[in-house]
């Protein structure tokens, strides 16, 4: 059984090559983004906790809705630059849903953390406020690039035609080729039909 004979149909050994750099530069760009997200939240986290007697949680939101709107305009100008940009309404209903949940997952780590075993020192409250960013982060990175950034359709590139020479060609050396060839069938075929009579 020769190779290729299996009956399934794979990319092209480059194709999947693309497809990986393509996906390292886009965790690299959303890691820029969500690292500067990241020290947004912090930062601001700390600073209403320094600042205001809010509870924990309550600071925490606060943070991360800020983080969210800095996030949005780093992965719409950034990140995601490339992606479609035809239905913002869309988009935006989505990002907002799809952080919400991230929002959720993000302090629901550190509402336990803080309700459930009653860490809740500075330095316990920011450790745990980072995993729950880190937590949230993998469920945003999915939900961004599935549903609120959509890719663009990839145009297929027209599959390379061999002319009559058996070499590759343009679509037009083809065609010419296969008329030449329909050329000369058709004068053989005369000459067989002349020396027949």
């Amino acid at each position: 059984m020769g190779r290729g004979s299996s009956g399934l149909h794979s990319a092209p050994p480059g194709a999947l090559r693309l497809r990986i750099d393509h996906l390292l530069r886009e965790v690299a760009k959303f890691g820029a983004v969500g690292g500067a997200g990241l020290l947004v939240n912090l930062a601001v986290f700390n600073l209403v906790r320094s600042v205001t007697d809010l509870q924990v949680v309550r600071a925490s939101v606060i943070a991360t809705v800020v983080a969210i709107v800095f996030n949005y305009i780093g992965f719409r100008y950034f990140t995601y630059r490339d992606r479609d940009k035809s239905g913002r309404t869309r988009e935006m209903t989505l990002f907002i849903v799809f952080s919400a949940i991230g929002l959720v997952i993000e302090n629901g780590v550190l509402y336990a953390a803080t309700y459930g075993f009653g860490w809740d020192s500075p330095l316990q409250s920011n450790v745990f406020k980072f995993l729950g960013i880190g937590v949230a982060t993998l469920f945003r990175f999915w939900s961004y690039r599935s549903w609120v950034f959509k890719a663009l359709p990839q145009e297929t590139a027209a599959p390379q035609q061999v002319t009559a020479a058996g070499s590759p060609g343009t679509p037009g050396a083809r065609s010419g080729g296969a008329a030449h060839r329909s050329a000369g069938e058709t004068r053989s075929g005369r000459q067989r039909v002349k020396q027949r009579v």
